[in-house]
């Protein structure tokens, strides 16, 4: 076990403090926080010394909103833990406000100062902004102004802002120096669930820990790498905020930028988090940029239409709620990324992401380069299929190596096989959200799978010029592809054209 900046020993119990949250009715307080605090309580990793305080608007007392958090627990914690649920309920305390008004501020420090003193939390206090980005900013102002951003005594004061962190390169580098006028670079987590998966976090290990994989992880042996984030569901009830960010605002500039650096990050010095996150930066800037010429051949958009065969049928985009009838927002993105650097050149990363797919899947496939087939000549072998080494994230998290063996009788004839490893057979079911790890992290002051502040920015600037270019030629063609398929047959074409195509494991039973 490691230790952490604060001294922490890995495993252990986090130190004391005081968790405050912004948007403590949302969904995704009662969706995910609340339950992952229920499993780091159960794994033993909350402290003794814990409180919570929940900040909404809706007018409700501390006990009404433990009966609400009761009675929603079951439907998100299927194998709720009854004895952890009631530790943490006890522990849960609520006020009502406006996020904007300095008088919610005074009256969240006096409740701090009680809890404090009875909690024996040590002034350490973690404020989790679950809001609507319009509010992170006046947050940290308010915070600030009440005193409750100052690190005194040794205490700690530290800030998870949920995203999306900015709409476009120059909002993102507004909003970095706006928080940062009032806090500290490290009392920032910026927060990506999708670093909270264990695949995610099994990357650097699986690069890093075994001999056979790191000598042969650059462009003299790997052809081409993919990375697939598909979902099934529509906007569901986000239609205001995503007929505004469209799929590559919301998925690329942060999740699917965020796996291509792990993918493709130089072996750090060590695993301290200021060099993994260097890292990881110098990936997402040496980037190729896309000149507006690129834009035209190395990226696809698409957005669902109504359904084709399918039961129950499934409507389009436009048909969803609070969308625009006539929205041109794309809910579908593909893009090929190129990496200007030693062990990259010549390697494309196909990234793509969509809504209304046919099931939600996640992964990271490494394709290899083909060996040279003239010791098969005279033989029944045609060709080979090329190595295709998958990370799968979601639904369930595993990693598959697949390879060329003999297929058994006296005529030499290979087939493609599977060697799968999944961590639910292997170690077992945990229950998780992902974002007990990021919690835990944040708690220990260990930054490593949060974004810093010049990654975030780095990230728009790539997706920048790709954005400016969709907004001066509107797509003619939307709809383009039917709910519950993967996307326009452009997003085929764009690896078809370098004699390619996207990788797949199969998706709830669909080959």
């Amino acid at each position: 076990m490691s230790k952490n900046h604060n001294g922490v020993r890995r495993g252990q119990p986090a130190p004391a403090c005081i968790l405050v949250l912004f948007g403590a009715s949302g969904d995704l307080a009662k969706r995910k926080l609340f339950p992952a605090l229920v499993n780091l309580r159960k794994a033993g990793l909350l402290p003794g010394e814990f409180a919570v305080v929940g900040l909404a608007t809706t007018p409700m007392t501390s006990e009404a909103f433990r009966d609400r958090l009761s009675g929603e627990a079951p439907a998100f914690l299927p194998n709720l833990d009854a004895d952890s649920w009631s530790w943490l309920r006890e522990r849960i305390h609520y006020l009502p406000g406006d996020f904007r008004s300095p008088e919610l501020y005074g009256q969240l420090a006096r409740a701090l100062g009680e809890l404090d003193a009875a909690s024996r939390t040590g002034g350490n206090a973690l404020f989790y902004v679950a809001t609507p980005p319009d509010f992170f900013g006046d947050v940290a102002d308010r915070l600030h102004e009440a005193g409750l951003a100052t690190e005194a005594g040794g205490a700690w004061r530290r800030v998870i802002v949920e995203k999306p962190f900015g709409d476009s390169y120059e909002s993102a580098r507004e909003l970095n120096a706006r928080l940062r006028r009032v806090l500290g670079e490290d009392q920032i987590y910026r927060i990506d669930h999708y670093l909270g998966k264990e695949t995610v976090q099994n990357m650097m290990v699986f690069r890093f820990a075994n001999g056979i994989f790191e000598p042969i992880w650059n462009r003299q042996y790997i052809d081409s790498v993919q990375i697939t984030a598909a979902e099934a569901v529509g906007v569901e009830q986000r239609g205001r905020y995503y007929d505004h960010a469209g799929a590559l605002r919301d998925m690329v500039p942060n999740h699917l930028f965020q796996l291509l650096a792990l993918t493709a990050m130089e072996p750090p010095s060590s695993f301290e988090a200021e060099a993994v996150r260097d890292e990881k930066g110098k990936v997402l800037r040496a980037i190729q940029p896309f000149a507006p010429e690129d834009v035209l051949t190395r990226t696809v958009r698409g957005q669902y239409g109504p359904s084709e065969g399918l039961e129950p049928a499934r409507p389009g985009y436009r048909s969803e709620p609070r969308v625009d009838p006539e929205s041109r927002t794309e809910t579908f993105a593909a893009m090929k990324v190129e990496i200007d650097n030693w062990r990259w050149a010549d390697v494309p990363f196909y990234l793509r992401t969509g809504k209304r797919m046919p099931g939600q899947h996640t992964e990271v496939t490494i394709v290899f380069r083909r060996p040279p087939q003239r010791l098969f000549r005279g033989t029944e072998v045609a060709g080979f299929a090329p190595n295709i080494l998958v990370l799968q994230l979601q639904p369930d998290e595993g990693i598959s190596l697949r390879f060329e063996a003999k297929v058994p009788g006296p005529v030499v004839r290979t087939g493609a096989v599977d060697m799968d490893f999944s961590y639910a057979e292997h170690f077992g079911r945990t229950p998780s959200t992902g974002y007990e790890t990021l919690l835990y992290d944040c708690m220990c002051a260990d930054p490593t799978l949060f974004q810093r502040a010049d990654s975030v920015e780095d990230g728009w600037s790539v997706v920048e010029p790709i954005l400016d270019v969709w907004r001066a030629l509107p797509p003619r063609d939307f709809p383009n592809y039917p709910a519950g398929t993967w996307g326009p047959k452009e997003a085929d074409q764009l690896l078809a054209r370098d004699g390619r195509a996207w990788h797949l494991r199969r998706v709830h039973g669909q080959p």
